[in-house]
């Protein structure tokens, strides 16, 4: 395992999970993800990308929710843990991300290619 993919599980534990409430696709919008997070989640065709695209969704957002839930990458688990990326609906873990992790995931995520999910 390569020095990025054990910098993203190293900061995987140390993002806080909720419940969402159910229904809720508010943080499923398009992000990017670095080569590494991308390589964890199921192959999507260009069409079915651009399909989503086109309705400013996530290609694995499915009917009943995130389809890459398990391996969603670190931007998708971070929404609604911390103050800056807070959940509109109020939802949230009891103890927050740290803003020390906060820095850490968008520090790797600067220091790495990204591409469009």
């Amino acid at each position: 395992m390569d020095r990025t993919n054990r910098k993203i599980d190293q900061l995987r534990r140390q993002i806080p999970s909720f419940a969402c409430e159910p229904g809720c696709h508010d943080c499923c919008g398009p992000v990017t993800a670095s080569s590494e997070e991308m390589a964890r989640l199921p192959h999507k065709s260009d069409a079915e990308h651009d399909a989503a695209l086109a309705h400013w969704n996530c290609v694995h957002l499915g009917p009943h929710g995130c389809e890459a839930y398990d391996e969603r990458p670190l931007i998708c688990r971070l929404f609604g843990t911390t103050a800056s990326l807070p959940c509109p609906r109020g939802c949230g873990p009891k103890t927050p991300t740290t803003p020390q992790v906060e820095k850490q995931v968008h520090q790797l995520i600067a220091s790495t290619r990204q591409v469009l999910v």
